[in-house]
């Protein structure tokens, strides 16, 4: 008789740890969201450890006396490993694992293995491996013992984890690989954009603070069917999807990859053709988790994100979403926003002043056009349908007169040689 054997995989828990460098600051909110992270990694939190310094120890990243305290924690916890709220170097790994004798991670890490779990595109998988890949060179250095203890858990998942951090050699052609197919990539996501460029739909890009409900928002106003889930990074690769309005103008949407507070730098470059939608898009539309505590601190953060991609002067609409969980009646105000407005992308509350909003603005682009077309010129009406708005169509004895608001590089085509045509 055969045996049948049931292996369930080992759920790891973790004390988190922090340093707060001053009165006020965001330590321990930015250990609540590590928390956050850690779950959505499949981890579980078992303590929290802050300690008050002037500065992060380069050798440690906790003092001495900390040391001691976390390693009895660490043992009263049965805790298999500790995370670090800050990215720690090679040094500050292999001196925490001599100390601990214990599995030693830190905030990039959870956050690249998220990123492995859920990139689903081609260009996805290839911008988590080429960064994992680099994260672990610069760290081989450092990761004496824990090289041994990568047998499963957090920090081992996704295409990057090949068994091969210990061949410095081979790591650094597979970059060099990685980065040709990543450049070709880019190449297509460029060509992808120019060709968008030609016609004249407008582009609006969805971003905001990660698990705001961007994902929530794009499949109720387009019926994209991306992944909606209640934990951070739960969509990772962008979506762009056409939305058509009440008035038939179309509007292009493009999902962006969530925005968190200590997003590595390198991992902002690796990704950063993802997060350039942003910068070439026309409108950008800033969805807010309104019941969260921290909203001010994630807007900020966002912006911050933002200006770094070099994203500026584009008109922007913030949506405060999640208004079925908000409790008490806040005052919501965004001073960076051309125009605001409160939703619940889940009950659907709202939604439709988003669309007359995005109406008001793509109409604020446009030129009215009164135009009289031809007879043998009725197919170029059609185009004005497509992409214009087209308020008036009569039929006269010397052609078809059309009054609508068009794009300006439509309007200019139109009456190049028209000098009756009134802007």
């Amino acid at each position: 008789m055969e045996q049948v054997f049931e292996i369930e995989e080992l759920q790891e828990n973790v004390i988190l740890v922090g340093v707060s460098l001053k009165e006020g600051d965001d330590a321990q909110d930015s250990l609540d969201e590590l928390a956050e992270l850690v779950d959505t990694a499949g981890a579980k939190v078992a303590g929290v450890m802050i300690q008050n310094r002037e500065g992060i120890h380069p050798g440690t990243y906790l003092g001495s006396g900390k040391l001691t305290e976390l390693r009895q924690l660490i043992e009263a916890a049965k805790a298999t490993g500790i995370v670090c709220d800050d990215e720690l170097s090679p040094a500050q790994i292999r001196n925490l694992e001599e100390a601990l004798d214990t599995k030693v991670m830190d905030r990039t890490l959870i956050i690249l293995d998220i990123f492995a779990s859920r990139a689903s595109t081609s260009e996805g998988k290839i911008q988590v491996e080429l960064d994992q890949l680099k994260y672990r060179l610069s760290r081989l250095a450092g990761l004496g013992k824990s090289l041994s203890r990568l047998g499963g858990g957090i920090g081992t998942r996704g295409p990057g984890e090949k068994k091969l951090e210990t061949d410095r050699r081979y790591v650094k052609e597979r970059i060099a690989q990685l980065n040709r197919e990543l450049a070709q990539v880019r190449k297509h996501r460029e060509l992808t954009r120019q060709g968008r460029s030609k016609n004249p739909w407008k582009v609006a890009a969805i971003v905001g603070y990660t698990n705001a409900g961007k994902s929530t928002l794009l499949n109720h106003l387009t019926d994209a069917q991306v992944l909606e889930e209640d934990k951070l990074f739960a969509t990772l690769d962008p979506t762009t999807r056409s939305l058509r309005l009440d008035s038939g103008q179309e509007i292009l949407l493009t999902d962006t990859v969530g925005f968190i507070r200590k997003l590595p730098h390198h991992l902002v470059e690796a990704f950063r053709s993802t997060l350039e939608e942003a910068k070439y898009a026309d409108y950008i539309i800033h969805v807010v988790d309104a019941s969260n505590p921290q909203m001010d601190k994630q807007m900020h953060i966002v912006y911050q994100t933002l200006e770094s991609l070099g994203v500026t002067d584009k008109k922007i609409l913030t949506l405060f979403n999640k208004q079925d969980k908000v409790e008490e009646p806040l005052q919501l105000r965004d001073l960076k926003a051309d125009k605001t407005l409160k939703i619940s992308a889940v009950t659907g509350d709202g939604l439709t002043q988003v669309k007359e909003v995005l109406e008001e603005m793509l109409r604020e682009e446009k030129c009215l056009l009164e135009h009289v077309f031809s007879y043998d010129q009725a197919g170029q009406i059609q185009s004005i349908r497509k992409y214009g708005e087209l308020l008036l169509e009569e039929c006269k004895e010397e052609g078809i007169f059309v009054k609508a608001f068009v794009p300006r590089e439509m309007y200019d085509r139109f009456c190049r040689e028209d000098k009756d045509c009134a802007k």
